[in-house]
């Protein structure tokens, strides 16, 4: 069963799930409410608005999904006696002072800031999580995501994958943010649900790291993607935004002992995909998705949005 209210993901992204007999679609806002029939064996919380431009635009809802929306995910799974799974961010680090980030950092946030209605209410997330943990013996697990990619990601999102993608296809100016020496880590998607199946079929509390270690400067990502794509187009630099991180790499030590897990997709071969299918969709509406789309109703819930 998957609730999701389509705030920032689109239901043509599991449109190839709809008839499968397993499937449910429940159309819904978690912050409101999490209520479901049927046994639940398992619940994963990964509702959220995750790109800048969404959670600018919806501060005070990416903040109650983060408190009510995830105390309302904690009950069903308690209720159930399941296993939760948050997925938390590597946002929680803020602009890091340490580097790499392990799980034992606790962060450089700057909780009045414009990026903080997304990094405090993944940080609340975590804390409530814990305290359900200690206080009500929930069964939880929680994971860090870092930067993650790939198919079925909207065009113009923010991030800086899809961005470059759809500006070198689109041939216009690549924008970088700073002066494209802050560095990311990049996922791709295949690899993180990976993560997310094994830290739901472990006994494991976490936090755990889930990002691909290997370290790319912003501005090497773009030229890989003009590599790729075969663009000339030109890039074009911009005043970075406020708070935003200088440096961000996982380290994933307690995903490999625990879960088993490394990321096994090289970046170039996940951009590679990720531009084939954005080329093979030349023509889809890139605002799809923006607007309540209901839909009617499995043993495992996931609290989604739908683009990754």
């Amino acid at each position: 069963m998957c609730l999701d209210n389509f705030s920032t993901g689109r239901p043509a992204n599991i449109a190839h799930l709809r008839k499968h007999p397993a499937f449910e679609l429940v159309h819904a806002d978690v912050s409101v409410t999490a209520d479901v029939p049927g046994r639940i064996d398992a619940v994963a919380h990964l509702a959220s608005p995750a790109s800048p431009p969404d959670y600018l635009r919806m501060p005070l809802e990416t903040l109650a999904v983060g408190s009510r929306g995830t105390e309302n995910a904690l009950e069903l799974a308690r209720f159930n006696n399941a296993r939760f799974l948050l997925a938390s961010t590597s946002e929680v680090y803020g602009d890091p002072l340490v580097h790499p980030q392990d799980e034992g950092y606790w962060g450089n946030v700057n909780p009045l800031g414009p990026r903080s209605v997304y990094d405090e209410a993944k940080r609340y997330a975590e804390a409530v999580t814990m305290a359900c943990r200690r206080s009500l013996a929930v069964d939880v697990g929680i994971v860090r995501i870092f930067n993650t990619y790939g198919p079925r990601m909207r065009r113009h999102d923010g991030r800086v994958v899809s961005s470059f993608i759809a500006q070198a296809l689109g041939g216009e100016p690549l924008t970088i943010y700073g002066d494209g020496r802050q560095t990311r880590s990049f996922c791709y998607v295949d690899d993180l649900v990976r993560g997310l199946m094994a830290m739901l079929d472990s006994s494991e509390t976490g936090p755990v790291n889930l990002g691909n270690p290997e370290e790319w400067t912003v501005s090497d990502l773009a030229e890989l993607v003009r590599d790729i794509t075969g663009s000339d187009s030109e890039i074009q630099y911009h005043p970075l935004p406020t708070d935003d991180p200088v440096r961000r790499r996982p380290v994933i030590t307690r995903a490999r002992e625990h879960l088993g897990w490394y990321p096994e997709v090289p970046v170039a071969d996940g951009v590679r995909r990720t531009v084939d299918w954005f080329r093979s969709r030349p023509y889809e509406d890139v605002t799809e998705g923006n607007v309540p789309h209901p839909h009617g109703g499995s043993p495992l819930l996931t609290a989604a949005d739908s683009a990754v």
